[in-house]
């Protein structure tokens, strides 16, 4: 049987620290997550719903975008993927009488942990000004509310609707069709926080802001460049490519300040082998130092480039502009810059050289690691750049590889959910619904809480996700959001944005990928975007958790009505009855998405257009591949500082945090741990396991400080320390953000250590 909830949060002051592991999943991924399935939905449901994960006829996981082959394993699904889903289908629920019990100044005092250990909203609730808990409301009373909030303002600029990866594409087409007709382009997103950079530089240099690789590449490439990302945690149904990769004998090089278990050796738990031995996969581990990344790039760019023979040149005449800058950009790499840049040896960058010679189809991948710092567009660049120089964009095995951390956030900018949509789109939108979408460029996240915080948004709307526990500033960001008149919601469970209300709240609870969605026309279905580009159907299983919820498409369908009224012609109720309608009209107004109805329902989905990958062609402003040629940045830390990398643990996914322990880490039962070199700690007089504070340093000169953190003593790269998310994003300024894309720098935080 499934267990009961928590009543108190579990004490959390004396995590216990071992040696980190060497090797990921393999039988204690499987008693993992077996416990935590069962703990959350019991024997029966359990096996009726893993089964289910990523199958042809089953439902989309709701964590990672890493995309699934044609053919399925039984068990299609990691450790952290069971987790997510498990926390979906939980048994556990949140009812009217928890909220009740459970003033708001109570749930602000709970972690993370607790809210999300509750269980599944049932019925939407409502925080009336001046008032001190959430009490139940009803669905037409909730669009009333939200109707007088939006209808009230004084330009629709004034209000922003956020929407979370894991939003259908249905729902996101719905929410920015409302947003737009409503009269705003206020749609800030998670990608905004995490692969704007990826974005911003690929669109620049390759002419589409998505990486350009298949699963099938991967398993024949020569070479694949792991840069900035920990798969074995953060997407660990990748180690079965890189495995199959290996065993077809590719080489991995993977750079990263810290070791991680899941590229030292995976285990897979699919195969009896697999589980014992397992696979060795990095074949050339480089422990850079945060942020000296483009450093490194730039100088094997420079060194293929000095290499006789190395380019192709043919690739570059014919496909490229802008060769000549980046040479002579190349030839200033230094030697000695560049070792100060990254931590490395030479031998080691001689040995990486070696690698990327030898290979004829390169893939390079990375994650967060390279998007969030100052400097992230430009380093990403310079990836490109390297790709480039060697013809490996547009031909099989080779290419660039973003590997995106949510399973729908792609999706949900091919949606159009984007604050600076091309005028392509919007003019096709308004052909299509005969509206006139707003020209002018709405807010991205940062400039949101920015809006908030000087009081020109006053009603934040959530489409999922937790705001709070995502943006950076965590103090200048909730002191913002106590600035609306309105924040709504649209949830499954509790996290912190439930805490952190404008004047009024509201909270409505939506089915889930896990639940069955009936609607008047009958069971529906709905469709999403992997990492890799493919599209396909979600149909989940469950009955739904309470009666009283309503699906994404619904509540955006209900709230336009409400809003609109009878000003809007957009068929709204036709949208909410039958997801199909909606289909159709994304086919007439997304380029890639014809005749969608019929290609969805197809059980492996579609793939989109990709003119890089499929015809070499590259639609940019030059209309070829463009190398670029930024100067080299890398953080310079003052004496006596190191500098902080934000991270994940192994029992979390983005900001939902399943447990207390970071298995492969070695911590277990705490989250406020931060982890330091040992000859760094010496330096600065930090016992293992004592207690410090982390002060931030910025030049604006606030102090931002994360109390009580114990010092564990890791292998990670000098004068580099790592600490999980959300508890340090107080540390992260607002205006701390990477040029062009503007996604916050929480990879780049100077932190000086105060004792406790």
């Amino acid at each position: 049987m499934a267990t009961k909830p928590p009543t108190g949060d579990p004490v959390q002051d004396a995590p216990q620290v071992t040696p980190p592991k060497h090797a990921a999943a393999g039988l204690p991924a499987i008693g993992h997550t077996l416990r935590i399935a069962h703990r959350q939905m019991g024997l029966a449901r359990t096996a009726r719903t893993l089964l289910k994960v990523n199958q042809k006829d089953g439902f989309d996981c709701p964590g990672c975008a890493w995309p699934e082959g044609d053919k399925r394993h039984t068990a299609e699904f990691c450790e952290n993927g069971a987790k997510a889903v498990a926390e979906e289908a939980t048994l556990r629920r949140v009812t009217p009488e928890f909220f009740a019990a459970h003033p708001v100044s109570d749930l602000a005092a709970r972690s993370g942990y607790w809210l999300g250990q509750q269980g599944r909203i049932t019925e939407p609730v409502y925080l009336p000004e001046g008032g001190d808990r959430y009490e139940a409301i009803s669905w037409e009373r909730a669009f009333a509310v939200i109707a007088e909030e939006l209808t009230a303002l004084g330009s629709p600029d004034e209000a922003l609707f956020y929407t979370s990866g894991r939003t259908s594409n249905e729902a996101a087409f719905l929410f920015q069709l409302f947003a737009r007709e409503f009269g705003t382009n206020n749609l800030p997103d998670c990608s905004n926080m995490c692969h704007e950079s990826s974005g911003s530089a690929l669109t620049e240099t390759i002419g589409i802001g998505k990486g350009s690789v298949s699963l099938e590449d991967l398993h024949q490439a020569d070479l694949i460049i792991v840069a900035g990302q920990n798969p074995g945690t953060n997407h660990p149904r990748m180690l079965s490519a890189l495995e199959r990769a290996k065993t077809a004998g590719a080489k991995i090089i993977s750079v990263n300040p810290l070791p991680e278990a899941g590229m030292e050796r995976f285990k897979n738990p699919q195969t009896p082998l697999g589980m014992l031995k397992g696979t060795a996969l990095n074949d050339l581990f480089l422990q850079i130092r945060i942020g000296g990344d483009q450093a490194l790039f730039r100088l094997l760019n420079k060194l293929v480039i000095e290499t006789e023979g190395a380019t192709d040149e043919a690739f570059i005449r014919e496909h490229t502009y802008g060769y000549e800058g980046l040479a002579a950009a190349a030839k200033e790499a230094d030697w000695d810059e560049t070792l100060t840049a990254t931590g490395l040896t030479r031998p080691e960058i001689e040995r990486a050289l070696a690698m990327v010679l030898d290979s004829k189809r390169t893939i390079v991948c990375w994650a967060m690691g390279l998007t969030q710092h100052k400097h992230a567009v430009a380093t990403i660049r310079e990836v490109v750049n390297l790709l480039l120089l060697r013809g490996n964009i547009g031909r099989p095995g080779a290419g660039v590889c973003p590997v995106r951390g949510h399973s729908n956030v792609q999706g949900d900018r091919t949606m159009g959910i984007f604050e600076r949509p091309a005028p392509a789109f919007l003019d096709a939108l308004d052909k299509e619904f005969g509206i006139t979408s707003p020209r002018g460029h709405g807010y991205d996240v940062v400039r949101s809480i920015q809006a908030m915080r000087d009081g020109r948004a006053k009603v934040l709307f959530a489409m999922g996700g937790n705001f709070v526990g995502a943006t950076p500033d965590t103090d200048v960001t909730e002191a913002a959001i106590r600035r609306t008149a309105l924040t709504v919601h649209v949830s499954t469970k509790l996290n912190r944005s439930h805490a952190v209300t404008g004047r009024r709240a509201l909270i409505l609870p939506t089915l889930g990928r896990t639940d069955k969605d009936v609607q008047a026309s009958g069971r529906q279905f709905v469709t999403v975007e992997d990492s890799m580009g493919m599209v396909h159907a979600s149909r989940g299983n469950l009955a739904p958790a309470s009666p009283h919820l309503l699906s994404e498409p619904a509540i955006v369908a209900r709230m336009a009505r409400a809003v609109l009224g009878t000003a809007s012609a957009t068929p709204w109720e036709q949208f909410e009855r039958d997801y199909a309608a909606i289909r159709d009209r994304i086919s007439r107004v997304v380029p890639g998405f014809e005749d969608f109805n019929a290609r969805a329902a197809r059980p492996e989905g579609f793939r989109l257009p990709h003119a890089p990958r499929d015809e070499r062609r590259f639609p940019t402003k030059t209309g070829k591949a463009n190398f670029t040629a930024a100067p080299v940045e890398y953080p310079r830390v003052p004496q006596g500082r190191l500098l902080l990398q934000t991270l994940r643990s192994h029992d979390q996914y983005n900001t939902t945090i399943y447990g207390l322990d970071d298995r492969y880490r070695g911590i277990t039962g705490g989250r406020r741990v931060v982890m330091v070199n040992p000859a760094d700690a010496a330096e600065l007089g930090l016992a293992d396991g004592s207690y410090t504070d982390l002060v931030s340093e910025w030049k604006d000169g606030v102090e931002r400080r994360a109390p009580g953190f114990r010092v564990v003593h890791y292998p990670t790269a000098r004068g580099c320390a790592a600490a999980y998310y959300p508890e340090t994003n107080v540390l992260v300024p607002l205006d701390s953000t990477a040029d062009t894309s503007n996604t916050p720098a929480s990879k780049s935080v100077v932190v000086r250590f105060e004792p406790a």
